[in-house]
């Protein structure tokens, strides 16, 4: 049987961060586009202040928006999984530590995605 090196939990970890990055830039850039492209000839009023869309505010609306093409909720679906990369990378570290048997290692990153999951849940995450 081959042995998982640290080298390879390393260059997956690398290729996730990398990944998440670059697929986000794609969104991104694909939702400004139908951004552009559905409202780039309106005249912007500054007079008036108009908050966040409701259609951007939650996790559902936002994949509707997704499904329908809006070009702001596919802005916030990459600006989404950008958040989200860091928390898959500290997922991919603790299933490498649990792979090399590292066990305080594993309770440190399970402590950590643990506090990170308990902050984004209590809406004092920042």
């Amino acid at each position: 049987m081959n042995k998982l090196k640290d080298t390879d939990i390393q260059s997956a970890i690398g290729w996730v961060l990398r990944t998440g990055v670059f697929l986000s830039i794609g969104i991104v850039l694909f939702g400004g586009i139908v951004y552009l492209y559905r409202h780039g000839n309106e005249i912007a009023d500054y007079h008036t202040f108009k908050g966040v869309p409701d259609f951007v505010r939650t996790g559902a609306n936002i994949l509707h928006g997704i499904l329908t093409f809006r070009g702001r909720a596919v802005i916030q679906g990459g600006i989404v999984l950008l958040i989200a990369t860091p928390i898959i990378r500290v997922l991919f570290s603790a299933v490498g530590f649990i792979l090399e048997k590292d066990y305080l290692y594993t309770s440190i990153t399970i402590l950590v995605l643990l506090i990170i999951f308990i902050s984004m849940l209590s809406g004092h995450a920042g």
